[in-house]
């Protein structure tokens, strides 16, 4: 990349003008940029991840800093009951947008539900993701029978149907968040270890590795200083596609009571709690629903534009 860099910036100075000052050519400063710069440069060209970025930031902020929003704005808080004022409808009673069957305020509700899907979806992203990038490069690095074996397990793991078996397991125990997060990223790593051996197998034998290899560096140094950075911008198109599905997944659960449980509200369980409403209030179901779908849909953008930016032969230059 330095070297690359170097040639490209003394390629950029292209001509003199007549009072002797050096002008860059733009193209040739284009070229200068460094892979994340020109990858940051590629994605805001697509108008629709920009979009899609820009909406999941306003529903990321809004999870994050959803206790200032039910002091400073609602003035509710998720569990609080106001029996008189149930199934208000959007701006009635100071519901900004109503409030369900209790009498809760939906917009608190759906700001600390947002937390805990989110939530989920980041734990199990950040628990598949160890495991199967541990597996991964173990079984693409050394081959033979930690190949075999991993390939085996990643098999078997792949041909349970997931959302089956995760509805056995919840329903069975009664985790919280975290172990509801713990069990979605336990059946869930085998595609991101397949992938992630598949790149450990095409730079395994490259001359850098080689090198490394030489200077004495461990398998262990190899693996995580030199393979490893050369995944990420995989993983990183990974992870971007991957929540969208896991946000799913929670929803599925909690929706079928198997989830994150009252009085913790999720956009899953706001969904179950208010089914019975839809003939009368049917913003209680729209709401929380499509919250679900414009956070998969922008999660999914964001990753296909971060797809395309990543790609070499998807870029114009």
């Amino acid at each position: 990349m330095t070297e690359h860099a170097t040639s490209s910036i003394s390629n950029a100075i292209a001509s003199r003008t007549d009072g002797g000052t050096l002008e860059l050519d733009r193209a040739s400063l284009r070229k200068a940029r460094g892979y994340w710069g020109e990858t940051w440069y590629q994605f805001r060209k697509n108008k629709i991840a920009m979009v899609a970025l820009g909406i999941a930031v306003v529903i990321v902020l809004a999870v994050v800093f959803s206790a200032l929003i039910s002091k400073y704005i609602t003035g509710y808080t998720p569990t609080a009951n106001h029996l008189p004022q149930k199934l208000s409808k959007p701006g009635e009673n100071g519901f900004i947008l109503g409030s369900d069957g209790n009498g809760r305020d939906e917009l608190t509700r759906l700001v600390y539900g947002g937390r805990a899907s989110l939530l989920v979806a980041g734990l199990s992203a950040v628990g598949i993701l160890f495991i199967g990038s541990t597996l991964g490069a173990m079984a693409g690095y050394f081959g033979r029978w930690v190949d075999t074996l991993v390939t085996r397990l990643v098999d078997i793991l792949l041909s349970i149907p997931t959302l089956p078996l995760l509805i056995l397991v919840t329903s069975l125990y009664r985790p919280g968040i975290v172990g509801l997060s713990f069990f979605i990223a336990l059946v869930s790593w085998g595609g991101v270890t397949r992938l992630i051996r598949g790149e450990v197998l095409k730079i395994r034998h490259r001359e850098f590795i080689e090198a490394a290899r030489v200077t004495g560096s461990s398998n262990a140094r190899i693996i995580v200083r030199h393979i490893m950075p050369n995944v990420v911008p995989i993983v990183i198109v990974w992870l971007s596609l991957v929540i969208p599905g896991l946000i799913l997944t929670e929803a599925s659960l909690s929706y079928l009571g198997l989830g994150v449980h009252a009085p913790t509200p999720s956009w899953g369980n706001m969904l179950q709690e208010s089914k019975q409403f839809f003939r009368t209030n049917w913003t209680l179901i729209f709401i929380p629903g499509f919250t679900i779908y414009l956070a998969a849909l922008s999660f999914n953008l964001i990753g296909t534009g971060l797809r395309d930016a990543l790609d070499p032969h998807l870029r114009h230059k």
